[in-house]
């Protein structure tokens, strides 16, 4: 008989809304689980039994009261740490905000509330959401539930870990350079970095050069889609707009994408990257898969090249000084921090604006060429996912800045153009490792990513397999 933390996300809707599950069973079943697994996978920072029992209660009322209910009640949804939710202790990943409290809701927690969702933590996050690994001095290492020596990835990976290890039936995460990609890949799970616009940081987080973007991690495209159609909005003052979808993201879903033409490519932009043969046979299998399915399969040269590079870095080394700091905090900063920070600030105004126009003039001649093709397709991350310890393992932060540059070249790109894209978890290496690929989509187009992602899960046996790790 399946147990509670094997239904998926509209699974435990329904079952509320029927009244076959309660939220208050729901809610107990999985803090229950997040008391007993959370620390060995590293998944939350701040757990909130009191606050979702509370929530969980209030939601059984409105299940008895009937009429209308929200889309997602009663259904376990973490937050992660780098978002707001008011009078829960926030930090960043950072032990510089110990003792902070959020004095507000982030909008895109408004959103989740307001869907019915009940929020049983905040799920850990490296410090600022700056490494594409979670360890921090404010929580144990966020592992991979495929094998709790290994990295669950970052900045979502507190987030990947709660959804792959059975904590929660989906999360909310975020996005700046492959952070909900990159654990997705290496939790195996599906997670959609959204087009730029499409939910809106409001109101305290700037959207800038529109690099970061909140957005959903789950094991099923559906549940994934329909925490998308929840969290998308904008509010008064956002920078960026997306172009609104021609249809609902949970109709995309159910429907078939039709035959699309397929770019693909597997050449790191970061010079020095290698694709470890895992990673490529886990590209070379989705190509037949895709082929198989009746979609146009067509090599493409790389829309990018290497001369991005520098200039991304100047804006993530800026970006790293956003998160106000005590001076007299600073010591408490992690090395890699630290060495962002400085050359955040020793980077000049013109500069900062040189780097971004010349980003943006790249991705102007990049679409040039993507926009040929339905979707573009590539491998998610470079490597099988990494030890923990692995990108901290040398005395010099350049070098794990270098080493996290290597790992994760092919998600940046997708954060420099604010096209959507996503993780397909469809490869295991023969030591039970899971490794995704990518596909990109059109500016604006989640609806097609969506609805040939349902198309793959399908084919692949429902739920991607239905496969889970041992602690399971």
């Amino acid at each position: 008989m399946a147990q509670i933390h094997d239904l998926t996300a509209l699974e435990l809707a329904a079952a509320v809304r029927s009244r076959e599950l309660s939220p208050v069973e729901v809610t107990k079943h999985y803090l229950e689980r997040v008391e007993r697994l959370g620390p060995e996978v590293g998944a939350f920072v701040t757990p909130t039994p009191e606050r979702a029992l509370e929530q969980a209660r209030d939601a059984e009322e409105t299940v008895m009261r009937g009429g209308d209910l929200p889309p997602l009640l009663g259904v376990p949804v973490p937050i992660k740490d780098l978002n707001l939710v008011k009078d829960v202790p926030v930090l960043f990943g950072s032990a510089t905000y110990e003792g902070f409290v959020a004095p507000l809701d982030d909008s895109v927690v408004e959103r989740l509330r307001d869907a019915g969702t009940i929020m049983i933590g905040k799920t850990a996050t490296p410090e600022f959401g700056l490494p594409c690994y979670t360890e921090t001095d404010v929580s144990p290492p966020a592992r991979t539930p495929w094998d709790l020596s290994r990295s669950a990835g970052g900045s979502s990976g507190g987030a990947a870990a709660a959804v792959a290890a059975g904590l929660a039936p989906a999360a909310h995460g975020s996005d700046g350079a492959g952070s909900i990609r990159i654990p997705a890949s290496v939790c195996g799970l599906y997670g959609i970095k959204p087009t730029r616009g499409r939910i809106s940081f409001a109101p305290i987080v700037p959207d800038l050069a529109g690099l970061s973007t909140n957005g959903p991690l789950a094991r099923t495209v559906a549940d994934a889609a329909a925490l998308l159609d929840v969290m998308a909005h904008n509010q008064p003052g956002d920078l960026y707009v997306a172009p609104p979808s021609p249809i609902g993201f949970a109709e995309a879903a159910t429907r078939p994408p039709g035959r699309l033409r397929i770019g693909r490519y597997a050449t790191p932009v970061v010079p020095g990257a290698e694709v470890h043969p895992d990673v490529l046979a886990a590209y070379e299998d989705a190509s037949r898969l895709l082929a198989s399915l009746g979609h146009e399969i067509v090599d493409m040269p790389a829309p990018f090249d290497s001369s991005i590079v520098a200039e991304f870095e100047k804006l993530w080394f800026c970006f790293a000084c956003m998160h106000p700091v005590d001076p007299s905090l600073e010591p408490r900063l992690r090395p890699l921090t630290r060495w962002l920070r400085e050359r955040g600030f020793a980077t000049s105004a013109p500069d900062f604006l040189q780097a971004q126009a010349a980003l943006q003039t790249a991705t102007r001649f990049a679409f040039l060429v993507m926009n040929e093709f339905d979707a573009v397709l590539t491998p998610t991350v470079t490597q099988p996912p990494a030890p923990v310890g692995w990108f901290e393992d040398a005395d010099d932060p350049q070098v794990t800045f270098e080493r996290m540059e290597r790992f994760a070249p092919f998600a940046a790109t997708c954060n420099v153009s604010g096209q959507p894209a996503v993780n397909l978890p469809l490869h295991w290496t023969e030591a039970g490792l899971p490794i995704g690929v990518m596909l990109a989509g059109r500016f604006g187009d989640e609806a097609t990513l969506i609805s040939l992602s349902a198309q793959v899960e399908a084919a692949v046996g429902g739920f991607w397999g239905e496969r889970r790790p041992a602690l399971w």
